[in-house]
Parts: structure tokens; C-alpha cells; sequence
């Protein structure tokens, strides 16, 4: 796979601010162990909403355009072939925005242990993905129950 022929799809359904292309190239090549993305981010577009994740790790690498990544320490744009790791947990929170009027492609990589966590500090939910028999959920972290609530 070429990272820089590879076509994206975008989902008419993402709203407006998120409506990004994506193309999944672990499946393509045959990975199972570490997940890897390109995203096309067109003018005024982003990728998710601001997040951290537990347990996995991601890599963003720019592959084209000048993305603005948000981090705990603040904002900044990004160069191309720039790489930046998010860890585990609240340190490794971000955010990728296109603030340009050329469209950004970025590569996103992770590890890929599931079940996967995701906290979204700026509309208090977490994501609960992968897990066996369901499908990706997300709550408001502030609907927290007692821990025999329903036993």
C-alpha cells in the first residue's frame, strides 16, 4: 500500500466540523496487532473531538498540510513528516484540526487492544469500544452509578 495513493471515504453522516475521509490499512495489509489510519481533514475539519485514550497508544505522522494539534500543554501546528505520540491516559489527550485552507492527510496509528476506553474531557463522556456482544457505547462520565447499583 502507498500511503500517499491510498483513496479515503468519507461518511456523509459525520457533522459538519468532523466530515473527514478515512481509510483503516491494517485490515489492507494484513495487521492485527497495530491499527493505522490515514485521514484526509479538508478545510475546517477535524478528526475526533478532543480525547485520551486507555489502553492504547497512538502515533499521529503528517504525511501532508499543516495540521493544529491540541494537547494538554496547548496548541500547535504541525510540519510535515512531524510525529507525536499520545500515550495512555489523561496526558496523551488530543485533538487534530485542519485551520488551513489546503486539505491535511495525517497517519494515525495504534496499538490495538480491545477492549478500548476513550474519556472526552470537553462533553464529559466515555466511549466504551470493542467490547464482545456489543457495540461501541458512550455515556456522560457524570451518569456514574454506585458499584453494586443493579446487583
Amino acid at each position: 500500500m502507498n500511503l500517499f495513493d491510498a483513496q479515503v471515504a468519507y461518511d456523509e453522516s459525520d457533522p459538519d466540523g468532523y466530515r473527514n475521509g478515512r481509510l483503516r490499512i491494517g485490515p489492507e495489509i494484513g495487521a492485527s496487532k497495530l491499527g493505522g489510519s490515514i485521514w484526509e481533514l479538508p478545510p475546517g475539519q477535524a478528526t475526533c473531538p478532543y480525547h485520551w485514550e486507555a489502553p492504547n497508544e497512538e502515533w499521529v505522522i503528517v504525511l501532508s498540510g499543516a495540521p493544529t494539534l491540541r494537547t494538554p500543554e496547548g496548541e500547535r501546528t504541525l510540519a510535515v513528516g512531524e510525529v507525536v505520540c499520545f500515550p495512555v491516559g489523561p496526558e496523551g489527550a488530543h485533538k487534530l484540526d485542519n485551520r488551513t485552507d489546503e486539505t491535511v492527510r495525517i497517519l494515525l496509528l495504534s496499538t490495538m487492544i480491545t477492549p478500548d476506553m476513550a474519556f472526552y474531557p470537553d462533553s464529559d463522556k466515555l466511549g466504551m469500544f470493542g467490547i464482545p456482544g456489543r457495540e461501541s457505547q458512550l455515556f456522560r462520565a457524570s451518569s456514574a452509578v454506585d458499584y453494586y447499583d443493579g446487583e
